[in-house]
């Protein structure tokens, strides 16, 4: 048998030279020596990167939820956005997309309209995707989206530092504006530099940009958002002026005028140096009722309580109007809505039942502490990340309204609380355990929690 001799390669040469079976020269190109594959295009390498991402962080989440952790859905972002960082930018991509950001409100008011959008597409509800867990930040959008990439529409609630890069990253349709209102300012900071960047990434997008849906009562909201092309004004009645001094155009004082249902004087506001003023509202929340830009009054009927859910609810009415759903459909998806990501549920701990409500600043707590009931009232406070370090805005509280009944103040800054109830001259007791604070009650109790107590609850009580 004759042997075959193996072909010699030269530096830098793109053929080689060998011997055949028969003893003739052979020339072999480099490429034939090598075994088939089709090439890697870039879109091929980006999809493969995005698909790795995807698999890794279903690991990690599924971890975190077997060892009781969390959800898993932070994690898995983090997770994604390490592997590949345009993770989230490939996945807003092809979708339409409503965005819902503020203060106080954006994960109730995004169940809302993703319930609207739901009720409006019937059985092809799977074609939208929600982060309903309110994981708000990029790594939870990832998260998210992640879970049904092939969904064609996104309805996402966007922490107040993360909306401008969604704007550019995901050219939303709709974006709806809700508040402002000093909240962990140790992350935050003020909540002017929050309504600069809005500003600026709506003038930014132009005429491409995302049709504003805005709280006409809220001067930051407004400065922010009469950088869009497009903007629909919510007259939501809203109460909380606090956080809203000084015009942020001119820093001049602003004037608001209280309405007077005798006169007929509605609620207005103006700059003292400029022209800021309040704009007339499309969509209008008047005693309990919404009115809408054809002037059709409706009657939410929701099953969340509070007015402010109300102001809510007229928000995201006019997003899912914008997004084509009508105000009857709209409306008949918002009332299914009872428990968002554990707000307002009903939970047992033991032998006590409590429902659970959270409060994270100020304004929050202003619209909470009216909706508790119950004789004995749990506030529980913490001071974590979530949460912001500073618990000096309890002072800012109007605890005088629990004077008369029984307070037990329950979690990490129970102490602080305990302080403020005092100079309040509210009844208290002070448990800083969580679940001892909870032991043990005959009767219904209304809890009223800052964020990272709150999701506490919700395991202990799994809602």
């Amino acid at each position: 048998m004759s042997r075959v001799r193996l072909p010699s390669l030269t530096p830098g040469a793109s053929s080689v030279v060998g011997k055949s079976e028969s003893g003739t020269d052979c020339r072999w190109r480099l490429d034939d020596l090598l075994p088939d594959r089709s090439p890697m295009t870039a879109m091929s390498v980006s999809t493969a990167r995005l698909s790795a991402a995807t698999f890794a962080g279903r690991l990690v989440g599924t971890a975190s939820r077997l060892s009781r952790r969390g959800t898993g859905a932070s994690i898995r972002g983090k997770v994604m956005l390490k592997i590949d960082p345009s993770a989230l930018s490939k996945l807003l991509a092809g979708k339409r997309i409503a965005v819902v950001s503020g203060t106080n409100g954006k994960t109730t008011t995004t169940h809302l309209l993703a319930a609207a959008l739901r009720e409006s597409l019937g059985p092809d509800s799977g074609r939208l995707v929600h982060n309903a867990d309110g994981a708000n930040l990029h790594h939870g959008l990832t998260s998210a989206l992640s879970e049904h990439p092939e969904a064609d529409i996104a309805i996402l609630e966007s922490d107040e530092r993360v909306v401008a890069d969604v704007i550019k990253l995901g050219r939303p349709e709709v974006l709806v504006l809700l508040n402002f209102s000093r909240d962990q300012l140790d992350r935050h900071h003020e909540i002017k530099s929050l309504g600069r960047s809005w500003r600026m990434a709506l003038a930014a997008a132009g005429p491409g940009g995302p049709v504003v849906v805005a709280n006409a009562d809220e001067p930051l909201v407004v400065w922010a958002a009469k950088a869009a092309e497009h903007v629909i004004w919510v007259d939501t009645a809203t109460t909380w002026t606090q956080d809203s001094s000084l015009c942020p155009e001119c820093d001049a004082n602003l004037i608001r005028v209280q309405p007077d249902p005798a006169s007929g004087q509605d609620a207005d506001w103006y700059c003292t140096g400029c022209g800021l003023a309040r704009p007339k509202g499309d969509y209008r929340v008047e005693s309990g009722t919404i009115v809408d830009r054809a002037h059709h009054v409706w009657d939410p009927h929701l099953s969340v309580p509070g007015r402010f859910n109300i102001n809510n609810a007229a928000c995201a009415l006019a997003a899912a109007e914008l997004m084509g759903v009508d105000a009857g459909t709209a409306l008949k998806g918002m009332r299914k809505v009872t428990s968002p990501a554990g707000r307002f549920a009903t939970a047992q701990f033991g032998s006590t039942t409590a429902r659970l409500l959270l409060a994270k600043n100020p304004a929050g707590w202003a619209e909470a502490l009216p909706l508790a009931q119950s004789r004995t009232v749990v506030l529980a406070i913490d001071s974590a990340a979530a949460d912001g370090r500073d618990v000096s805005w309890l002072w800012d509280v109007e605890y005088e309204q629990l004077a008369g009944r029984s307070v037990i103040a329950t979690g990490r800054r129970a102490q602080d609380l305990a302080v403020r109830l005092r100079y309040a001259e509210v009844d208290y007791r002070c448990i800083p355990d969580l679940a001892e604070a909870l032991a043990n009650h005959t009767k219904p109790v209304d809890v009223i929690a800052t964020y990272t107590p709150f999701q506490r609850l919700r395991r202990m009580g799994r809602v």
